[in-house]
């Protein structure tokens, strides 16, 4: 057995992802149900996304922004659940050095890349509904591509020095991860440096990012119910809420889950650790679930499409 000093300062080359670490009996029980969102995520996105790009009748800013989210949803899910689901089903729990890190960029990068595409999509509904006659030389496909690119750099940018900072900490004897993913906050605790400069920004950044869409969403949503109201017209009112009302429930998916799992975070000392594990797993795969059934079935246009596909593949 190594001795204790040599122990403490081995460097460490992989991670072991514990799931569930109190609970460990669950995990195969649990598979089965995110085993069954993960290809309902999947294929729901799948479906959505060949739709947008076979339907002319869908090849407009608003639904490009949906295939935005999509895609979003489809490489988070994949950068996550797989590896979560293999330590269920074949007790792979370790996972590369590399791999944690490039995980833990994806799950910071993408989830304000979400809120940020969520946001410019309050903007389109925004403009639609309260500058109509400017909305077609507004919203261009060149908006959609500029908009694409300021979300994907933004996030990326500002996000990436989470990983760099926990990957420069020095890591010299615990290796285990208490959690399914390689969190940020999971894996920089098994360092034998002071994490607190990873920590800040991390809490700073997410909060900078995340508040500043999330505050330009509530104003957009603000100027779209203020102008609804002085619509005249019978039932004018009604059709241009509808027109957001599937937006409108992506981001109360979005932020109630989100909600959810900070406030439990914030309470970890009274919420059983199996209990934060879980919420942050589900917390990458409700969402990319519901996000497509929602729009396809709320929205006619995109109902009409999926119609016309599975009708042309029998």
């Amino acid at each position: 057995m190594a001795s204790p000093s040599n122990y403490s300062t081995a460097p460490v080359s992989e991670f072991l992802l514990i799931c569930f670490p109190n609970y460990q009996s669950w995990q195969h029980w649990l598979s089965l149900p995110l085993s069954l969102l993960f290809l309902l995520a999947m294929g729901a996105n799948g479906i959505l996304l060949i739709t947008i790009r076979l339907e002319a009748s869908l090849h407009e800013p608003m639904y490009y922004l949906l295939s935005l989210l999509s895609l979003l949803d489809v490489v988070l899910c994949l950068t996550v659940i797989p590896k979560v689901l293999a330590i269920f089903w074949f007790d792979l729990r370790s996972i590369s050095f590399s791999a944690c890190f490039f995980q833990m960029f994806i799950m910071n990068s993408f989830l304000p890349m979400e809120s940020c595409t969520f946001m410019v999509m309050a903007y389109d509904r925004y403009v639609a509904i309260c500058h109509p006659l400017r909305y077609p030389s507004i919203i261009t496909d060149q908006f959609v591509a500029k908009a694409s690119v300021f979300i994907v750099a933004r996030n990326a940018l500002l996000t990436a020095p989470i990983p760099i900072l926990s990957a420069q900490l020095h890591y010299c004897g615990k290796n285990v991860i208490e959690n399914c993913i390689c969190a940020n906050l999971s894996v920089s605790r098994l360092s034998c440096d002071n994490f607190t400069l990873n920590r800040l920004y991390q809490f700073v950044a997410g909060w900078t990012l995340l508040g500043s869409d999330f505050i330009l969403i509530f104003l957009s949503y603000t100027f779209i119910i203020r102008a609804v109201l002085r619509f005249k017209a019978e039932g004018a009112a009604v059709k241009a809420l509808s027109t957001c009302s599937s937006h409108f429930i992506l981001i109360l998916f979005f932020s109630t889950i989100l909600l959810v799992v900070v406030l439990t975070n914030v309470a970890r000392k009274r919420v059983p650790m199996d209990i934060l594990i879980l919420l942050n797993v589900l917390h990458h795969l409700i969402p990319p679930a519901l996000n497509p059934i929602v729009y396809g079935v709320r929205t006619k246009e995109i109902k009409q499409g999926i119609q016309k596909l599975l009708h042309r593949e029998m």
